[in-house]
């Protein structure tokens, strides 16, 4: 989480803005979901998630994923 929160200070410099706590929580939370999402759509096991394998998986699928929309492939 922590690098994700350093992402939305930066956004926050970015735009001149500060968010409340509470909608830094929120977004926050929806970051984090997201994530824990990927990973267990792509690291899948027999008997538990697999999160290093599900983090690396969909890391490798939003690159890809961003590559190909952007002309590379």
């Amino acid at each position: 989480g922590g690098v994700a929160v350093s992402g939305l200070e930066m956004a926050q410099n970015s735009m001149r803005v500060q968010w409340t706590k509470k909608k830094l929580c929120s977004q926050l939370v929806k970051i984090m979901d997201n994530i824990h999402k990927q990973c267990v759509k792509y690291g899948e096991g027999k008997e538990q998630v697999n999160y290093i394998h599900g983090a690396n998986i969909g890391g490798f699928v939003k690159v890809a994923d961003a590559m190909i929309a952007n002309g590379v492939f």
